[in-house]
């Protein structure tokens, strides 16, 4: 058992809750890290849109020295990585990986040289936005695009090695992106308009381009995104997939779970059984290498290239 996991929001949930990496009331946990043979989780400091300036940089800073605090009392079971190298030492010993990033560039309180300054704290990539608007542009609850600030974070964002993170982006963003941008972008966690029409998922062009640049796809596992009526969240699942790869994403598709920032379903809610839904997907003819690939070998591959 495998999984990569390109998103979730558990470290502020565990420093709400005083909590840690064995915590069993939050989605992700490392309670079940004995199941597998890697894992490599993503933990994304989330910045609501209601924080901004110094203060969102100050609420960036005592989430990631919690992180940093758990990561010494847990030390048998995860340890930080910034690069695929770290991650393949790291994961080779048993233990989980664990990638810093931020979700919404409020973080950087409207200052570039904090992009060096995120960087120079593992950070290795950065959701631009939320649902809102920050100081970089607007996400997909609003109609503006990237502002000159966006545009010129994006630039030292790629010039620091530090990747673009599309989701949550509007549609006229996604765009603005597209003109900005001379590396490969991702979308951590963001599903297709194609299978259930929300305006957070990507639709097949956005997709298309994102596959053509050579970036990343994550899966998100949020109900609202996965399907309309909510019926089978796992063969929703499927038809996202399925979906992703008839647009050609065999090197694109990844995992972006959401945990503890969504409502997920039960059979999908714990690294575990996202990981083991690898099984469903081969029984609805999902070749086992593409299953590999999106599970863990996709995102690997790409930090290799781009980090």
């Amino acid at each position: 058992m495998q999984l990569f996991d390109l998103h979730c929001d558990s470290i502020v949930n565990f420093r709400k809750e005083n909590e840690d990496f064995l915590c069993k009331d939050t989605q992700f946990s490392l309670s079940d890290l004995k199941q597998f043979k890697r894992i490599c989780q993503t933990m994304a400091v989330f910045i609501p849109d209601t924080i901004r300036g110094e203060a969102a940089l100050r609420y960036f800073q005592e989430h990631k020295e919690y992180l940093d605090l758990l990561l010494r009392k847990q030390s048998q079971l995860a340890s930080k990585a910034t690069s695929a190298a770290e991650i393949e030492a790291i994961t080779d010993t048993g233990k989980c990986a664990v990638l810093l990033a931020v979700e919404s560039g409020a973080a950087l309180a409207g200052r570039l040289e904090n992009v060096d300054y995120l960087y120079e704290c593992g950070v290795r990539m950065m959701t631009l936005v939320w649902n809102g608007e920050n100081e970089l542009g607007s996400g997909h609850d609003t109609d503006h695009g990237l502002t000159e600030f966006g545009r010129r974070a994006i630039r030292r964002m790629e010039k620091t090695g530090m990747l673009v993170d599309v989701s949550h982006l509007n549609d006229r963003g996604f765009d603005e992106v597209c003109e900005v941008a001379k590396k490969p972008f991702i979308a951590t966690h963001s599903n297709v308009r194609a299978v259930c029409p929300h305006k957070r998922n990507l639709t097949d062009v956005q997709f298309q381009e994102i596959v053509r640049r050579k970036g990343l796809v994550g899966v998100n596992l949020f109900r609202n995104f996965l399907s309309e009526d909510h019926k089978d969240d796992l063969d929703s699942m499927y038809r996202h997939v399925d979906h992703m790869l008839e647009l050609g994403g065999k090197d694109v598709i990844a995992c972006g779970s959401d945990f503890d920032g969504a409502e997920i379903d039960e059979k999908l809610d714990s690294p575990a059984k996202f990981a083991a839904s690898g099984d469903y997907l081969l029984t609805k003819g999902i070749p086992e290498q593409i299953i590999n690939k999106m599970f863990y070998e996709n995102a690997l591959d790409f930090f290799y290239k781009n980090i």
